[in-house]
């Protein structure tokens, strides 16, 4: 690649180990019991004015393995405490404003409206559920509509053949994209019309009259009005119906009177992301590399992922970050125009950054070792609402002007938790790897941590991905680990989000290697600087982090006494040819199992090919459905280990896909997780 390189890393201030009996935690340590008490803080939704800012805090229900949501509101001066609007019992989200300032939320399939001047007064609303956006005027709500053909007659058939047609039990299909992880088998055949129908763009006024404005047969998504509601953007891909072409989106727009334009229309690229700029004159929108220009072209990473801006009337696309190295999200358009807002990934978390509009540097608006999340602005840009992601408390609300000065917490909704638990606080890495690429990573002390105790036992936690990051987030799995007396080590190896795009690319074609190298190298950083005991270290990860535990105890046999593979592929020959996503192949290991260059990748990086090296004992835990990562990928690893006399044991959660889900399920899984380790990484 030869793109220019800005690098924007924030450095985070080091936080030390609490390692002294003057520093000794004062709270207990957390408890698996704890689980139900952790909430959800989310969806901070700021008022126009900016002066309140409504949001949601769910609390997990274990009688009914389910979650109850409430909307609450705070004054964003903080000058009135954080209160709960909705009523008790009721399952209450979706916070969102009405134009003349009052608060609308959704419980039990009705709408609901608080004036924040009044909270007690909560009246019914009638809340369009159709989930279009209104016009700037109010007359009008979008809507995508599908369009169903008229089906034609069904062939005759006798009575012996309809009676064994409904007798039928299973599935049939004659498709290619017949599955998708979490979905029932098949999925809708996409070239079916019937099955897969069309859709419009249509406006439909509060009076019930519509107007169709689209007649493409498409599947239009995202479409958005303009400030002065004479102009709606939209994303759609023209090749939706076409099996062997990779998904991919242009930019499109459409008149009230029905004229269409498109925008974007270049094979290379897949557009997302689209925003028009108040005077409804420019579109911002995000681009990268379409997958079967990757595919195509065999190239050695998957490009940039940019912010770009184009005149809605046509003309050239300008991309405003091509000389900044990280990741851009989701474009937000200033109200005068002049600059384009967007969140990136960074270092371990994710701030708020800004470019002009017109092209130049990229400037960063918020810092600090700590993630903005679920980021929003009020009317004016002059104040913004957000959650604060870090490792030692679940996360709270935030607010603070545009510019990211003068923050204020505004909640503190686990302010009694954290009194009573004492959570443990992690302190940021930079090592370099066997190649000298530094690394950034996170550990977290055992409670009670005292730097002159017998060593301890270190766990290890791989994300997924690989494409995605840890780092500044609230994660109940490693401070239950930390609380049960181990060192919990998180890295950013190679392939992860947040370091640049050589960074992220860096394993294309060695899924396992680079990146083991890079953990293989914080675990000897951390034994060097603390009591850590280098016979006493596991590893745990879920998906690409499942894959990493099962290569890694393939690769280094003698360095872990315990493992725990998540949904973890272990043949990529095999998961080829029955997981949902054949992509991640035909890009990162340059084909397709029939051809030569690309099989032999898939091998040389199946763990499976290496089975016979394992000593490690592992527990595989996965879902029945999975199809992601196929459930015979965990049994294919689970046959080696125990063909070959090496502890092991499966744990499958019947009816689940790749992401296990259900609070039953994660606590059943972290408690058999932690007494695995503590069989095996502690003394009898």
């Amino acid at each position: 690649m030869t793109r220019a390189r800005v690098s924007l890393l924030v450095l985070a201030t080091l936080v030390p180990l609490e390692a002294s009996a003057q520093n000794q935690p004062t709270g207990r340590p957390l408890r698996i019991e704890d689980y139900y008490r952790i909430r959800q803080v989310g969806s901070p939704e700021i008022s126009a004015d900016g002066n309140w800012v409504a949001f949601t805090v769910s609390r997990r229900i274990e009688a009914t393995n389910g979650d109850s949501s409430e909307v609450w509101l705070v004054s964003a001066n903080g000058s009135q405490p954080a209160q709960r609007i909705s009523s008790p019992g009721e399952d209450a989200r979706n916070p969102t404003w009405s134009d003349d300032g009052r608060v609308v939320y959704t419980a039990g399939g009705a709408g609901r409206i608080v004036d924040p001047r009044n909270p007690d007064e909560v009246r019914t609303a009638n809340v369009r559920s159709n989930g279009g956006a209104r016009s700037p005027d109010g007359r009008w709500v979008l809507v995508v509509r599908q369009q169903l053909p008229d089906r034609p007659a069904p062939p005759e058939r006798s009575p012996f053949e309809l009676r064994h047609e409904q007798r039928f039990r299973g599935a049939q299909f004659d498709w290619l994209n017949f599955q998708r992880d979490g979905s029932a088998l098949p999925i809708a055949d996409p070239r079916d019309p019937f099955a897969n129908p069309a859709a419009e763009v249509f406006i439909v006024s509060l009076a019930g009259e519509e107007k169709q404005l689209t007649r493409l047969g498409l599947q239009p998504r995202s479409p958005l009005w303009t400030a002065d509601g004479d102009l709606i953007v939209f994303l759609a891909d023209s090749t939706y119906r076409d099996e062997l072409t990779y998904p991919r989106s242009d930019v499109w727009t459409v008149t009230l009177d029905g004229t269409v334009q498109r925008l974007t229309n270049d094979p290379r690229y897949n557009n997302s992301s689209a925003r028009l700029s108040l005077d409804g004159t420019r579109v911002a929108f995000v681009r990268t590399f379409a997958t079967d220009h990757v595919i195509r072209e065999k190239l050695n990473h998957g490009g940039p992922t940019d912010l770009w801006m184009m005149p809605v009337s046509g003309g050239p696309a300008v991309n405003l970050t091509a000389n900044w190295d990280l990741q851009a999200g989701q474009p937000i358009w200033g109200p005068d125009g002049n600059w384009i807002w967007f969140d990136a990934e960074t270092s371990g978390g994710r701030h708020l950054f800004r470019v002009p509009a017109r092209g130049g540097r990229v400037e960063q608006i918020t810092r600090g070792a700590r993630s903005i999340d679920a980021l929003n602005l009020d009317a004016g840009f002059w104040r913004m609402a957000y959650t604060v992601g870090v490792h030692h408390t679940p996360a709270e609300i935030h607010v603070s002007e545009s510019d990211g000065n003068s923050e204020q917490r505004l909640t503190h909704i686990h302010d009694e938790l954290t009194r009573e638990i004492a959570f443990s606080r992690a302190q940021r890495l930079r090592y370099p790897s066997a190649d000298g690429t530094m690394i950034e990573g996170w550990i977290l002390p055992p409670y009670g941590y005292r730097e002159n105790d017998e060593p301890y036992p270190l766990i290890v936690v791989s994300h997924g991905g690989p494409h995605s990051a840890s780092g500044y987030a609230f994660n109940f799995r490693s401070q239950l680990s930390a609380a049960n007396g181990y060192f919990v080590l998180e890295t950013n190896f190679r392939s992860s989000t947040g370091y640049g795009e050589d960074f992220l690319w860096a394993t294309w074609g060695g899924w396992g290697t680079k990146d083991g190298q890079d953990i293989i190298a914080g675990i000897d950083y951390v034994i060097s600087r603390f009591p850590i005991d280098r016979n006493r270290v596991g590893h745990i990860g879920h998906s690409y982090g499942g894959f990493l535990s099962n290569w890694l105890i393939t690769q280094y046999p003698d360095r872990f006494a315990a493992a725990v593979a998540g949904a973890g592929i272990s043949n990529w020959i095999s998961d080829y040819g029955t997981a949902d996503i054949a992509r991640t192949k035909e890009t990162e290991f340059f084909g397709y199992p029939w051809d030569a260059e690309a099989r032999e990748i898939m091998i040389r990086q199946s763990p499976i090919t290496h089975a016979g090296n394992v000593r490690t004992p592992t527990l595989f835990v996965h879902g029945e459905v999975d199809q992601r990562v196929p459930y015979e990928e965990a049994e294919q690893m689970y046959t080696a280990l125990m063909k070959r006399g090496v502890p092991a044991k499966m744990i499958v959660y019947a009816g689940m896909p790749h992401g296990i889900s259900g609070h039953w399920n994660t606590v059943h899984r972290v408690m058999n997780e932690l007494q695995w380790f503590d069989r095996w990484l502690k003394p009898d």
